[in-house]
């Protein structure tokens, strides 16, 4: 949820041309995406076939990852840099305000059944490298902090968890219906150097 504007990160920053690695092309997503995008978001975090990869969170919260209206805004949001990679396999989003050190990662999602491919270290890097020429030195993410499968994955990828902690933001639009009351989100950090 870091990363976009319903957990707390960075602002406003610019947009920065595609970023392609052979043969997987990763792009600034537009607004015509955003139907895809939120198939690929509800499936990857909580959808039916994201029981069929790993990074699923249906056991903690059910119900939408977010909303069209949400995701059209953070569109339309000039300090959130939404990627696509390939034909709507994956996205995340980098948040970074302008002169700023620190960008946001967030709403990363692959698609169940390419999970596993080395399309998400892919789509990382490309939010890392655009977080770079940014201008940002250190990229932020936050993870619900029991889930230490994807906690060890993001540390396998030089994120150090921070020791600090950020509160769920329940009832907000578009988080979905947590399974409890105790949820709070990991922050962890990585240098860009």
């Amino acid at each position: 949820m870091c990363g976009t504007r319903r957990c707390p990160g960075p602002g406003v920053g610019r947009r920065l041309p595609d970023v392609t690695s052979a043969p997987l092309t990763i792009r600034p997503a537009v607004a015509e995406d955003v139907d895809a995008l939120l198939a690929l978001i509800h499936a990857a975090y909580r959808g039916e076939g994201g029981h069929s990869g790993w990074t699923t969170e249906a056991e903690l919260i059910a119900g939408p990852r977010t909303t069209r209206d949400l995701l059209a805004a953070d569109l339309a949001d000039p300090s959130i840099h939404l990627m696509v990679a390939g034909d709507h396999d994956g996205c995340c989003a980098v948040t970074h305000r302008a002169g700023e050190e620190v960008a946001s990662f967030g709403m990363f999602a692959v698609r169940p059944g390419q999970q596993g491919t080395g399309l998400g270290k892919a789509l990382q890097a490309a939010a890392e490298e655009y977080a770079r020429a940014a201008g940002a030195t250190t990229m932020e993410l936050c993870v619900i902090d029991r889930r230490a499968e994807l906690i060890a994955w993001y540390e396998r990828r030089g994120y150090v968890r921070t020791g600090e902690t950020r509160p769920f933001p329940y009832g907000e639009p578009g988080v979905g219906f947590p399974k409890d009351d105790d949820f709070r989100f990991a922050v962890l950090r990585k240098p860009l150097s």
